[in-house]
């Protein structure tokens, strides 16, 4: 099992809290704070040499067949030990879970010699926390999150002191983000300034990053050129989004800037996980994929609590208030691409020349939906045209997420911006089957069947969304 995702996102927080629970011995490795464990991966990559070794670089260590794993923490510094998890599997006495905050960036992990063991691993990517793990954290109860899902699938309107209250946590989250320190701090103090400063922080320590790659001893190293052209793009999203057409324009960069120049340092940002691309379509019909207009796009942040701390000092305390200024409908817009992106959606929109434009395009049921943004609430032109001409479209849905409760009106349905981490088929298939296990290993345990899950299940089935079944 190998987890990539964001710095500071909870991987080996998780990861260690699964591993202890589901094993007698539980053997971490840190290749970021400890480097001299690199050198257990330097000869031969045999599992009774790497056990023994590891043995005498980390005293009190225990390797007992089916009851050990192996934690290896930010693998990307260490390409041998990833190349390793191929002997380990095959070996097949100790299992392995790898996190990595740089996996799949250039240099990391692809010298000659020590490539990805193909066939070996299984990959998960860890995202910050959404709406949902939120509220989960500012200890709303079930039964409440329950409700709004309810209304959701029932398209009933959720109950006032409720609806009001969501819509409070809601402006909270785009001004905090999900990043779990930064939600951690929040929660704490409540002081909007320290949170600034903790994402101030965080995007310091994220800048030291760009660029990175690893050289042929295994040593950080700085791209001076991909450095430069990243922050350009990153520092550029803000102004970017904040246009009335918001495609990414490489014109913002530099004058006369190329595509081909920034297209690497465009990538490095989304594989690191800071940025989420959302690809033009050229025609409305299934599949999405097929029909992206390649090389025109929009950027999002992953996390709006990211962006908010780029604006000026008092954004937060506008938005906790409702007054967004000219950058209303990139903040929106950017929270529902983040939620879509976290449910597990490649994102999607629709802009002709003539100017219409729908936010975002999305599967839904099997066909495809149009899902309009707005501040508060607003017109839907572009998505009233669409639908007026289903002959020509074939399009006969359509979401509109603002500051409204939900309701119905023909083939367009309103609901709330918090609602819209509900809009992810995927993630609502995956909570059921969820509740399912959850079941499941209920009865089991009332019938004396088994007292806890045994190592052999899944990770992946154990974990949701950070809460270990």
């Amino acid at each position: 099992m190998v987890i990539k995702g964001l710095r500071q996102i909870g991987k080996t927080f998780i990861v260690m809290q699964y591993a202890s629970m589901m094993y007698e011995n539980v053997v971490y490795l840190d290749f970021k704070e400890r480097p001299q464990l690199r050198e257990v991966f330097g000869g031969a990559l045999d599992v009774d040499r790497l056990v023994m070794n590891i043995s005498a670089i980390i005293p009190g260590t225990r390797f007992v067949p089916g009851k050990t794993i192996l934690v290896f923490d930010e693998v990307q510094e260490c390409s041998r030990a990833r190349m390793s998890i191929k002997q380990f599997m095959a070996d097949g006495r100790y299992d392995v879970i790898c996190t990595g905050s740089l996996l799949g960036l250039k240099g990391y992990n692809r010298k000659a010699g020590a490539g990805i063991p193909v066939g070996s691993e299984h990959t998960i990517v860890m995202k910050p926390m959404d709406f949902e793990e939120f509220l989960w954290a500012k200890g709303v109860p079930d039964d409440v999150i329950a409700h709004i899902r309810h209304c959701f699938t029932e398209e009933k309107p959720v109950d006032g002191p409720i609806h009001e209250a969501m819509i409070r946590y809601f402006r909270e989250y785009i001004c905090v983000g999900g990043l779990p320190h930064v939600v951690e701090t929040f929660l704490s103090t409540g002081d909007m300034n320290a949170v600034r400063a903790e994402q101030l922080d965080l995007i310091s320590d994220f800048r030291d990053d760009f660029g990175k790659h690893l050289d042929e001893r295994e040593s950080e190293v700085t791209d001076a050129v991909l450095l430069a052209r990243i922050n350009r793009v990153f520092d550029s999203i803000t102004s970017q989004l904040a246009k009335e057409n918001k495609k990414f324009q490489y014109s913002m960069l530099e004058k006369g800037g190329r595509a081909s120049a920034y297209q690497e340092a465009i990538q490095w940002l989304i594989d690191y996980g800071l940025l989420v691309q959302c690809d033009n379509l050229s025609l409305l019909q299934l599949p999405l994929e097929g029909n992206r207009d390649e090389g025109v796009f929009k950027l999002y942040f992953q996390d709006s609590g990211l962006m908010v701390a780029m604006l000026e000092p008092g954004s937060a305390a506008d938005i906790l208030f409702g007054d967004l200024g000219i950058y209303k409908g990139a903040i929106y817009e950017d929270i529902v691409a983040d939620a879509f992106s976290k449910a597990g959606r490649s994102l999607y929109y629709y802009r002709r020349d003539s100017g219409m434009e729908i936010d975002f395009i999305i599967r839904f049921g099997g066909e495809i939906a149009l899902v309009e943004v707005k501040s508060k609430s607003g017109k839907t032109k572009a998505a009233d045209y669409v639908l007026s001409n289903s002959e020509i479209y074939g399009v006969n849905r359509c979401f509109k997420i603002g500051e409204n409760n939900v309701g119905r009106m023909g083939p367009k349905l309103s609901i709330p911006h918090y609602m819209a981490f509900l809009l992810g088929e995927q993630r609502l298939f995956y909570n059921v089957m969820c509740q399912a296990v959850w079941a499941v290993m209920s009865v089991l345990k009332k019938t004396s069947l088994c007292a806890c899950a045994p190592p052999s299940v899944p990770f992946d089935t154990l974990i949701y969304k950070g809460r270990v079944t």
